[in-house]
């Protein structure tokens, strides 16, 4: 039987993590309070708005993602946000960006809630972005469906990205 090294071994661990079909995480929203992936189950369809406290665009968008959350949250969706930049290499807490993002979901009047991202989600969902705001959506079971996409959009935007996959 051949070996592995320990380091190859690490390597198929987390591809095979990084290539999941279904979101996992055990972590803090910024507000302090531990969530899983069973927030997806009180939603049919969960948007999920990943940004930063430094993105002109991502903060600019927030006001339509609170909107789209509020418009269509009887019909089974909603906005989870997370703070790429919340957390050091280490996947540390990064206070001061913590409370930056605090500040930065009062002003927008984002009141989804934003996850502060544990070492799962750091090595799989997060691993591959690359530009944020990115955007992917999962059903009630935490799998992705759709696709990904890049770039911040208007309310009237998402709200045709929304339909279509509300439809399915």
């Amino acid at each position: 039987m051949k070996k592995i090294s320990v380091l190859t071994a690490l390597m198929l661990i987390l591809a095979s993590s990084v290539f999941a079909d279904k979101v996992s995480f055990n972590a803090k929203t910024i507000e302090n309070k531990t969530v899983t992936e069973a927030i997806f189950e009180d939603a049919e369809l969960t948007m999920i708005n990943i940004w930063g406290t430094f993105c002109g665009p991502c903060i600019n968008e927030m006001p339509d993602l609170a909107k789209l959350n509020r418009d269509y949250s009887e019909k089974g969706f909603q906005v989870v946000g997370i703070v790429i930049d919340s957390v050091n290499r280490k996947g540390l807490p990064v206070p001061k960006t913590v409370d930056a993002a605090k500040k930065i979901a009062k002003q927008t009047g984002a009141d989804y809630i934003h996850i502060v991202p544990d070492i799962k989600l750091q090595s799989s969902l997060l691993a591959g972005v690359t530009a944020v705001p990115a955007t992917v959506f999962v059903n009630k079971d935490g799998e992705i469906v759709g696709s990904v996409y890049t770039g911040s959009r208007s309310y009237e935007e998402w709200k045709k990205i929304v339909d279509k996959l509300m439809a399915k």
